[in-house]
């Protein structure tokens, strides 16, 4: 199996401190994320890495600015004990008749899709709908559509190859059928549900999980 999963198109690692994960992260692997970008209600801002091609890893915190935010963050944040992988995400450019229609008629339904944007530092403002998550898993990725907004990795984003990805879970062929139906796959292997993701850097092959 391909061990990087077709359509990637980003990564999240989720963390309650963003500050200190970013330090972290430039620490072990000699790359400085750059700055992604606020993400306005939603009390969150991130910081994005190229992973090769089109792929880029998203991390994703609090956003001191939005202190006062009432309600969940996305990906639970306020609430996680330190960085974790959350969950993934595969692009397509067609998200309503290729992605979720076709998904459902495989026997999955991914959810409905929604409109989010964000603004660069720049001031541009980056706009896509993605799905869900429909499902509880965060193995099983959601959709993302750019639509006409420029990707992310066009933006001469710091890379750090991604070198593989892979995920335990108590049921991997439920998991598994789920994939099939997105179109796409991922290194399962029974065990306590986690996903992890090793990068390509500067200081040698480093494994985030």
């Amino acid at each position: 199996m391909n061990t990087i999963p077709t359509a990637l198109d980003h990564l999240v690692l989720a963390t309650p401190d963003l500050a200190a994960t970013i330090a972290d992260f430039t620490e072990r692997t000699g790359v400085a994320p750059a700055v992604g970008g606020v993400h306005v209600g939603l009390g969150t801002r991130n910081y994005l890495v190229a992973l090769g091609g089109t792929g880029y890893l998203e991390i994703i915190g609090p956003d001191p600015e939005q202190a006062h935010h009432d309600g969940p963050r996305p990906f639970g944040v306020e609430g996680l004990t330190g960085p974790r992988t959350a969950t993934w995400a595969i692009r397509t450019t067609d998200l309503d008749a290729a992605a979720v229609d076709a998904a459902r008629a495989r026997g999955y339904d991914p959810g409905p899709a929604h409109p989010m944007s964000r603004r660069t530092p720049d001031g541009t403002l980056l706009e896509w709908r993605l799905t869900g998550p429909a499902h509880p898993c965060g193995l099983v990725p959601f959709l993302i559509d750019w639509g006409t907004s420029a990707h992310p990795t066009a933006s001469g984003l710091p890379t750090t190859p991604l070198l593989e990805v892979s995920a335990t879970t108590p049921e991997p062929e439920k998991i598994h059928r789920v994939l099939t139906a997105l179109g796409t796959e991922l290194a399962l292997t029974e065990g306590p549900e986690g996903m992890t993701f090793t990068l390509d850097t500067p200081r040698g092959p480093v494994t985030f999980d």
